[in-house]
Order: C-alpha cells, then sequence, then structure tokens
C-alpha cells in the first residue's frame, strides 16, 4: 500500500509541475513513515495549490490526510498521508532547511547554488 500512496503522490506532483523532487526510502530507518518526498514549488502560490490538490486527491481515493501544515505562508508545507510524508518547499526555504541531508542524501543540483548561501561558502 505505501508504494501506491507514493506512485499516486508522485504522479499529482509531477501533474503540477513540481521541481527537484526526492524521495527518500525511510523503511528500516523510522517507524514515523515509510517514505519521504521532498519537492519545490516556484512561488508560495504553487506550494499551496499543490498541497491542496494533492490533499484532495489521497482524500478522494480514503486515504487519510490531516490538515496540510504550513498555511498560510505556504513556504513549506507538510502534507502527511501517514505511510509518505511530503515536504513542499519554496526554493530558498528549501535551501535554508536542507531537511534531505538529515538523512543522507544531497540535495538537487539546482539547489546547491542556494544551499551555498546559508552555509556561508561556495557550494559543494
Amino acid at each position: 500500500m505505501p508504494e501506491r500512496t507514493l506512485e499516486l503522490i508522485l504522479a499529482v506532483l509531477d501533474e503540477d509541475k513540481a521541481e527537484d523532487t526526492i524521495t527518500i526510502d525511510l523503511r528500516g530507518k523510522t517507524s514515523m513513515a515509510d517514505y519521504l518526498v521532498v519537492t519545490t514549488g516556484k512561488s508560495a502560490r504553487q506550494v499551496g495549490a499543490m498541497s491542496d490538490h494533492l490533499a484532495r486527491r489521497l482524500r478522494d481515493l480514503g486515504i487519510h490526510v490531516g490538515n496540510p501544515e504550513g498555511y498560510p505562508q505556504c513556504d513549506w508545507v507538510l502534507v502527511d498521508s501517514g505511510d509518505v510524508i511530503v515536504h513542499l518547499f519554496r526554493p530558498e526555504v528549501r535551501a535554508f532547511y536542507c531537511i534531505e541531508k538529515m538523512w543522507g542524501v544531497e540535495p538537487p543540483a539546482s539547489l546547491k547554488s542556494l544551499t551555498a548561501d546559508f552555509d556561508g561558502g561556495p557550494a559543494q
């Protein structure tokens, strides 16, 4: 079931033109979820629209989704479907928090120049 939920989430994000989507396999690493999806929208408006659309599609299929967190700013919105947790960011916010690194995953190359702004040095 988690894999089907993940497939749906990735398809919806692709439809909504999400960028730099990364899937992190959490199985065996934590009990909070099986997968973590991190993605980027170009603006707060796009992040909000993507999270609304994603939550609606999941609910339509009977997948329980709590209220997405991160409104009304929509800099960083979290959608939790239980088995799959989705973090939707504006690019600058994603680069600042760089949550991929917490799981041992490098951020996408397109965000590395933004990450360097927060690290105080050149991108590696």
